[in-house]
């Protein structure tokens, strides 16, 4: 839905939707925020990754015309790419826009493809950040699949929040525990990324996603021995957030 105009800034509309839909519940957010015309027009961003497959289900029974931005980084997991294609045709979405970088800047600034040994902040800019901000254009918000049981800075994860380019980020399920998402995906019957059996927990690209052992957090295993906690596509304050 168009937004309306004149519009209060994005921080002062996200503080008023988390106020309007505080007791609401994951699918109850979503679904106002594909109509709230305090949102505006809006996109699904989704990795295909270990628990992606939850919220595009909610999608996939509230509107499955709404578009779905897939960043395919060109380093991802074969596993993945057959997992995003799989999910897509049985969960019947229709308008899954996969995004790459920028050939010219890939040939330009990672020539080898290996810019991710060297500064891991770089490459995701390249690889993420840079092409979601393309793909963003036009849209005055975007659908993740955070929640605050991942830790760090998602420890305190609002329903809605402004982004550093004014749009509104809306996290239907910021209140999940682990438990809820198990069990939505049992109840539903859906398919698990294949790489999950094999010890991954959090699944990015292949050279910067490693195993986690038990007992470890689930995010351990991405930029496993960097000052990295989140690849950049999630700010605050315009910065990449670091634990």
């Amino acid at each position: 839905m168009p937004l309306e105009a004149p519009l209060p800034s994005a921080h002062e509309r996200a503080r008023e939707l988390n106020a309007r839909y505080t007791r609401h519940g994951a699918t109850a957010v979503l679904r106002h925020a594909l109509s709230d015309p305090q949102v505006g027009r809006i996109a699904l961003v989704s990795s295909f990754g270990a628990e992606s497959v939850v919220l595009l289900h909610m999608l996939s029974v509230i509107d499955r015309t709404v578009p779905v931005i897939f960043l395919n980084t060109e380093m991802l997991f074969p596993d993945t790419l057959i997992y995003q294609s799989a999910v897509a045709e049985r969960l019947e979405l229709t308008d899954i826009r996969r995004i790459r970088p920028d050939r010219a800047q890939t040939l330009l600034r990672d020539t080898d493809g290996l810019l991710h040994r060297d500064d891991a902040d770089a490459c995701c800019a390249l690889r993420k950040t840079e092409p979601l901000e393309r793909a963003l254009r036009g849209f005055d918000g975007w659908i993740t699949g955070r929640k605050r049981f991942q830790g760090g800075a998602r420890a305190d994860l609002q329903f809605f929040e402004a982004d550093s380019d004014g749009r509104i980020k809306v996290n239907p399920l910021a209140h999940w525990a682990k438990a809820d998402v198990q069990e939505y995906l049992l109840n539903n019957r859906l398919p698990r990324h294949p790489l999950i059996k094999q010890g991954y927990a959090s699944i990015g690209c292949a050279p910067c996603t490693s195993k986690v052992d038990p007992g470890e957090d689930e995010r351990a295993g991405r930029w496993r021995g960097f000052d990295k906690v989140e690849c950049g596509i999630h700010f605050e304050n315009g910065r990449a957030v670091r634990s």
